[in-house]
């Protein structure tokens, strides 16, 4: 059944009002907020319509024609709507696409029939602004969940392609893992069986049981004391699963699932409400998350009773905004990472401190945002993992195995910028003949060059790898930045670590890096 406009409650005047767009894997969705002084976003308006768009990716391989109007049509509706409210309805905060749009052969002529058609600039979301989402959604199930604080609980978010893991220790994120099982993906890849009750559940469970395997080894070391299934389907039917307002029981969750697997589409639709896309991908979704919990021997289940397509708009406006305890997850990522091969800790700490106070001190001759300096640090992390693989030419290896690497809440271009930044920690300075650097646009090439040049000096000064400077007094005069280390009686080494480091500095900044002796 279709969806339409969901009037929600009028927030307190004032704000500026945002607008957030999604085309989903089964329906597109508009969501217009006001953001109050404070920064805070109330929802003022909220419309949905269904659209088959993951049933053409994993049936077809592409998007057809039919589904591109009707999705461009779609958005026109939504268009209307804000120019009524005195909008302007080709200037939307967000537009977002469903992260599975990448694997349909047509996505980049898709994009451009909406832009064309809409006046729209609209990116796929990718997997490291996906764990953003998930993440997002998860911290507010923090303030209902006091146990995640304490206890180990596996947040697992099964979507249209994929079904992603992350692992809370007392309330911080300590593994994430991604696996190519989702709702959409496995109903298309059953649908030729013409299965159907019992039968098709037991060839879902059947088509996942690799990746179900993979998990159970993935998490083989741990005590999971609970779990939260996070995804669009299963919050569809959440107020028919869930008991106390909070918990679901395993055995109820099976129950259901064998209840669901003996109605028919139609008969979804009508029963619990659904438009014909989520009820399509309604058994795949339960015999997922049946599976998983039941791998991972549990009793319970926690499932939000909460709005899956508002939330995800709600978190489009601001997943690029967090930071805080956000930071702190990813920087425990990429140390994790660095432990992995078997980095030197205490030196790639010490440099991003050193990197950090850079940073900050410098901030009107960078002009980087905070998030930058994130990556920064990530990749004072991360600069000698290549030493795993030799440590001749370490700088290179270090690069690729950080672009073949993931960490949490860090999007493929985060990737990239931090692995051409620990590229350039030493040796060559960025070149246009270097594809992974050329291959960049001009403002992240600019912004590579900033970070690595900052990288090198903080390198420099951690040259013994001994943390021999614990204080650093900047000076700006002159053409020049002058360094003073107290508590460094001499800094021969320092120097001479300076001179083959610090050119890029002066190529950016114009600045000449000299460090002064001690009075």
């Amino acid at each position: 059944m279709p969806r339409a406009r969901t009037k929600i409650p009028d927030p307190p005047d004032g704000g500026i009002l945002e607008t957030a767009l999604h085309i989903g894997a089964g329906s597109v969705s508009m969501m217009i907020a006001q953001r109050n002084a404070a920064g805070t976003l109330a929802p003022v308006d909220f419309l949905e319509q269904p659209a088959p768009l993951a049933r053409d990716i994993f049936r077809l391989g592409n998007v057809n024609a039919h589904t591109t109007e009707r999705i461009v049509a779609i958005i026109a509706g939504f268009q209307k709507s804000l120019a009524e409210l005195g909008l302007d309805p080709h200037d939307l905060t967000r537009a977002a696409a469903t992260n599975i749009l990448s694997e349909a052969r047509n996505h980049e002529a898709f994009i451009n029939r909406i832009r064309i058609a809409c006046g729209l600039k609209v990116a796929a979301i990718d997997d490291g602004e996906m764990t953003r989402l998930i993440y997002l959604k998860t911290r507010r199930r923090l303030r209902h969940l006091p146990a995640m604080r304490r206890e180990t609980t596996l947040v697992v978010h099964v979507g249209p392609g994929n079904t992603r893991a992350l692992l809370f220790e007392n309330g911080c994120i300590t593994r994430y893992t991604s696996y190519r099982l989702g709702t959409h993906r496995t109903r298309e890849a059953v649908e030729a069986s013409h299965t159907e009750g019992p039968a098709l559940l037991r060839l879902i469970r059947e088509h996942g049981y690799g990746n179900l395997a993979q998990m159970r080894f993935d998490y083989s070391d741990m005590q999971i004391d609970g779990i939260v299934c996070i995804g669009y389907e299963i919050q569809s039917v959440a107020t028919s699963l869930i008991r106390d307002g909070i918990n679901c029981p395993v055995a109820a969750l099976r129950d259901f699932t064998a209840s669901a697997a003996g109605l028919s589409d139609v008969e979804l639709v009508k029963q619990y409400q659904l438009d014909y896309q989520t009820a399509e991908a309604l058994l795949p979704a339960l015999e997922i998350n049946l599976a998983v919990a039941e791998t991972l021997k549990l009793d319970t289940v926690h499932i939000p009773a909460s709005e899956y397509e508002q939330g995800l708009l709600h978190d489009l406006l601001v997943s690029r905004e967090i930071g805080g305890a956000f930071h702190e997850d990813v920087l425990r990522s990429a140390r994790i990472l660095a432990r992995r091969y078997q980095s030197d800790p205490s030196h790639g700490e010490h440099v991003g401190n050193i990197c950090a106070r850079f940073f900050d001190e410098l901030a009107d001759l960078h002009q980087l945002s905070a998030h930058d300096g994130l990556l920064l640090k990530v990749a004072a992390i991360l600069h000698e993992v290549g030493t795993y693989v030799s440590p001749r030419a370490h700088h290179k290896h270090s690069e690729y195995l950080i672009l073949n690497s993931e960490v949490f809440g860090l999007d493929r271009l985060d990737v990239t910028i931090v692995g051409q930044i620990a590229r350039y920690h030493r040796h060559a300075v960025p070149s246009l003949d270097h594809p992974g650097y050329a291959a960049l646009g001009v403002d992240d090439r600019i912004r590579v060059c900033k970070l690595a040049a900052l990288l090198r000096v903080a390198d420099a000064l951690e040259r013994t790898h001994a943390q021999r400077v614990s204080q650093i007094e900047i000076i700006r005069d002159s053409g020049k930045l002058r360094l003073r280390l107290p508590g460094v009686a001499d800094a021969v080494v320092e120097r001479l670590a300076m001179a083959s480091k610090a050119d890029l500095f002066e190529q950016v900044f114009g600045l000449t890096v000299v460090i002064e002796d001690q009075s």
